[in-house]
């Protein structure tokens, strides 16, 4: 699509397609009380707001502006209503911070001298507390996967003073053993493993930073995401304070080597040690020191929420809501590189534009929420913004459906609700896939920890019952070759390659969007809300009341 085609031109388009929904999905939408969603109009979202236009949708960057200004007169032009007082913006107030590495001298040294470390091939690191400047003359602290877990029985810390010093950790959590082949979740990763509860726990023991120890099978992703993430490209920060130590770095597998080895320590042995409950911190010879400076700046983004009211006097005070992440990783202001995100997550935030207009021509018992939310590459900000201060009560709120790289390749006989089990969504969901002749994906062990990795989670974490709808892989057409190219996607994930191909099949696509907005109404018409499972962790914030006003 070209630079130059305007948001009004994409307004114009996308009110003039009237391609028609397959006839099956026609029925099947009837069916469950929701309007059918239509593929055409998703898929000139798709190719507008991954386009060079927008250039990656950056947050804090012009691309991003645009894009909230997109979406909110597509939201208009869909029928809904304001969810945010008199308009559909909530702000979003964060931090952007910019490492500036030719004017910092932050290095690694071990006996005097320094290690050849270079930023970027080797390592990066960033201020987790928005300073634009900060000296650094600390020692380095080996605390396995540094994680305090009482349940489990763990501890990496075992009492030891973590104040004033760097942490160097092992992403993931320890693996299951033949003797306790459940711990940690088994297989799966659990939020012990995510990058950012290490953080959290660094910052609740005081300590000056954190170096994480990358590997592509313990991250589940390759150097070039963190690079990309953390390196040149600016990070934003919640601007209440609320931040991390003041250090926050990744390193290679190759420079932890080069770290351990050079302090007369073996990485491997070390890594071994850390899979016991016994393990003891490890003070590391080396030491992190020098100035890290960077350009910091405040920014407002935004949330867009939209509101199609519900039609029953009582439950219309109840609220479902329907949310994708507006934003990518932007234009790189160094190369002026543009990340489009088309996958990741023009899509999400297209088919919810698409189920906003289904969804306004045939209301539902409770209200529905349409929420687009700012930051999300940035560490789920805009959620946790929203959750923080929400525009409809939590406690009132039946459930969050999120949409984030949603399916390309084509339609499948199945669909993925990983996360839905934990709560009565998981019955709803069954019940709203058979009815469109589809079977749950019955999904291999979250080994990515993706249940808290999207912005359904801070909305759990307030004790509200949510996931994200997964794409199938029971594909309908050429099963082997289907596969390949979801495959294939895994190499462009947060990559400049992640760009609109008009071949693509947009059947399987238009499908998890409906079957999300089948469940959702269906939630939305049910005599009561959804509730968690009994003994769910994330149930027990369930009750507590909210000062937030109904709009």
């Amino acid at each position: 699509m070209s630079n130059t085609f305007s948001v009004f031109a994409a307004s114009a388009l996308a009110a003039s397609l009237t391609l028609a929904f397959p006839a099956h999905a026609a029925h099947v939408a009837h069916a469950m009380g929701a309007s059918k969603v239509q593929e055409g109009a998703l898929r000139t979202h798709l190719e507008f707001l991954s386009s060079d236009a927008l250039e990656g949708r950056g947050t804090g960057q012009r691309g991003g502006d645009l894009t909230v200004a997109y979406l909110e007169s597509q939201a208009l032009g869909a029928g809904l209503k304001p969810a945010a007082g008199a308009g559909f913006r909530q702000s979003v107030k964060i931090v952007g911070v910019k490492v500036l590495p030719d004017q910092s001298n932050i290095h690694l040294e071990a006996d005097g001298k320094t290690l050849p470390i270079a930023f970027g091939r080797d390592w990066v690191w960033a201020p987790g507390d928005g300073q634009a400047s900060r000296k650094i003359d600390t020692e380095l602290v080996f605390v396995g996967y540094g994680i305090s877990a009482p349940e489990e029985g763990w501890d990496d810390y075992k009492g030891a003073n973590c104040a004033g010093k760097v942490l160097v950790m092992l992403v993931n959590d320890p693996r299951p053993t033949a003797a306790e082949p459940a711990r940690f979740g088994g297989k799966a990763m659990t939020y012990y493993g995510r990058w950012s509860y290490k953080f959290e726990e660094a910052k609740r023991r005081g300590a000056a930073g954190v170096l994480l120890i990358h590997t592509d099978a313990s991250a589940t992703y390759a150097w070039g995401v963190v690079q990309n993430g953390w390196g040149l490209a600016e990070r934003f920060q919640p601007a209440d304070g609320n931040v991390g130590s003041g250090v926050q770095g990744w390193l290679t597998e190759a420079a932890a080597r080069t770290l351990f080895t050079a302090g007369g320590q073996n990485l491997d042995k070390l890594r071994a040690a850390a899979e016991r409950k016994d393990f003891l911190p490890i003070m590391l010879t080396a030491k992190l020191k020098g100035e890290m400076k960077s350009a910091v700046r405040k920014v407002e983004q935004f949330n867009i929420a939209g509101l199609v009211p519900g039609r029953d006097p009582k439950l219309k005070d109840e609220v479902v809501i329907y949310s994708a992440h507006w934003d990518h990783l932007g234009k790189l202001s160094a190369t002026g590189e543009i990340f489009n995100g088309a996958v990741d997550n023009a899509s999400g935030s297209a088919a919810l534009l698409a189920m906003a207009k289904a969804a306004a021509r045939k209301p539902a018992r409770r209200s529905q929420m349409f929420l687009w939310t700012a930051a999300e590459e940035q560490g789920l900000l805009g959620s946790a913004a929203y959750a923080a201060s929400p525009l409809w009560p939590l406690n009132k709120t039946a459930a969050d459906l999120n949409l984030d790289t949603l399916n390309s390749v084509g339609a499948t006989r199945d669909i993925g609700v990983d996360g839905s089990q934990r709560s009565d969504l998981g019955k709803t969901a069954e019940k709203v896939a058979r009815s469109m002749g589809l079977h749950i994906d019955r999904a291999d062990p979250d080994l990515r920890g993706d249940y808290f990795r999207g912005d359904h989670f801070n909305f759990a974490k307030a004790g509200v019952p949510a996931f994200s709808i997964d794409s199938g892989h029971e594909f309908v057409r050429n099963q082997a070759a289907s596969m390949a190219k979801v495959e294939a996607y895994g190499k462009r994930y947060h990559q400049s390659s992640d760009k609109y191909d008009a071949a693509w099949d947009l059947g399987g696509m238009t499908q998890q969007a409906q079957f999300t907005l089948n469940l959702g109404q269906a939630i939305a018409n049910a005599p009561k809300m959804p509730a968690w499972k009994a003994g769910d962790a994330l149930g027990r914030v369930r009750s507590a009341p909210t000062s937030a006003a109904r709009p």
